[in-house]
């Protein structure tokens, strides 16, 4: 498996330098000035990949994470021919500079969405959470979706509806912020009426449409990554539900399945995150894994520690809810079948997703969940495992 490390170019905190201490090999990372929806052009790529893999760093990058797909497309209107003519035309311009890896996500309105940034951790620091209760009060009250006390545990409903009765305006501000803190590739975060906007722009479309929607974009971009030789992998929602009426198609191991399935092409693949499939309380992330391991082509390995109401907090990555040496002998075992059977890719690049906020992270104010000691941290962790395993393997034969 090869250690990479997301960073968001000019917007990052962490240099490339630092990331070359690491011990990582491979950067994740996307031209995240450019809108959504424009073509990212050779020169620009070539550009950023100059940057990235300068000799002395011994970094390489072939992983894009991510490639975003415009909102007009998961809505299904608008200038639709152009903007899958601009997504197949960046893919192009990808693979001419050595691009091979092209993670996305489908999910309407909103990328990752957690109702607190920094949750605080036994012994210091700060996590990344998930509150039903926040989140059902955001929507109930601040959204005016009264039809959001039947999509939330009722228990979570009535401890948010409290929360928010006393909460300060400083307090609703602080909540709209964390759970807009998920869209690190946008240029402007929504307001209130402006998030009330984009939802309303989703009106009619249930599952089965944005299913159609989203059949029609893999449709008209995998064969255009196929002949790229271009490995297309589907992040799945995070968290991995229905969240402000609209509906999340990419949450569970049969919308996987629907996925995989609707193009047959090699290219048609899966980014294993299994701190998103890991908030799921009816999802086996070691089972997910080991079904569609052929399709796994990208893995961001973190640790989630779920809670009765749908509530979830980022946990250490080898302390969730999620087994994480199981899971990672799983990845491994594919790439000694792909070796075995000759067929590519043969090594799966994962990074360490999120991470806490540990020692000084706080103090270098890095994108939430993307913090510089805290991932170390967990790269660390997932290194020993994996060599472990390895080490383990090697002397059964």
């Amino acid at each position: 498996m090869k250690e990479t490390w997301r960073w968001y170019g000019k917007f990052d905190k962490i240099s490339l330098q630092e990331i070359s201490q690491t011990g990582a090999k491979g950067i994740v990372t996307a031209l995240h000035e450019i809108p959504y929806g424009e073509i990212w052009n050779v020169d620009q790529i070539s550009l950023l990949k100059e940057r990235i893999q300068t000799p002395r760093l011994g970094l390489t990058w072939e992983v894009v994470e991510s490639l975003p797909i415009h909102e007009d497309i998961k809505m299904g209107e608008g200038h639709l021919k152009e903007l899958f003519s601009n997504y197949r035309q960046s893919l192009e311009n990808l693979a001419s500079v050595g691009v091979t890896t092209v993670c996305y996500n489908f999910m309407p309105v909103l990328d990752w969405t957690r109702t607190h940034l920094k949750a605080e951790v036994l012994g210091g620091g700060t996590a990344l959470r998930f509150s039903a209760a926040h989140m059902a009060a955001f929507e109930i009250v601040m959204l005016s979706r009264e039809e959001a006390k039947n999509e939330y545990d009722p228990e979570a409903v009535n401890k948010g509806l409290r929360w928010i009765s006393q909460a300060s305006e400083e307090e609703k501000d602080i909540l709209l912020i964390s759970i807009m803190a998920g869209l690190p590739g946008k240029f402007k975060r929504y307001n209130i009426d402006e998030l009330k906007n984009a939802i309303a722009l989703y009106d009619g479309i249930n599952k089965e449409q944005l299913r159609k929607n989203y059949g029609r974009f893999l449709n008209e971009v995998i064969p255009t990554a196929e002949k790229c030789n271009i490995k297309m992998c589907v992040h799945p929602d995070d968290p991995p539900r229905d969240i402000l009426g609209l509906p999340r198609i990419v949450s569970s191991e049969e919308d996987i399945d629907w996925v995989l399935n609707h193009h047959s092409s090699k290219s048609n693949g899966l980014t294993l995150c299994s701190g998103s499939l890991g908030a799921g309380p009816s999802n086996d992330v070691v089972k997910i894994a080991k079904r569609f391991a052929e399709k796994i082509f990208f893995a961001h390995l973190r640790n989630v520690r779920k809670e009765n109401d749908g509530s979830f907090e980022e946990a250490a990555h080898l302390s969730g809810d999620t087994n994480m040496p199981k899971l990672i002998s799983v990845l491994l075992a594919e790439e000694r079948r792909r070796i075995a059977s000759g067929l590519g890719p043969l090594e799966i690049p994962f990074r360490p997703d999120h991470g806490h906020e540990l020692l000084s992270d706080s103090e270098k104010k890095t994108h939430p969940g993307y913090p510089l000691i805290g991932r170390l941290r967990g790269l660390a962790e997932l290194r020993g495992i994996i060599h472990a395993i390895n080490n383990v393997q090697q002397n059964d034969v």
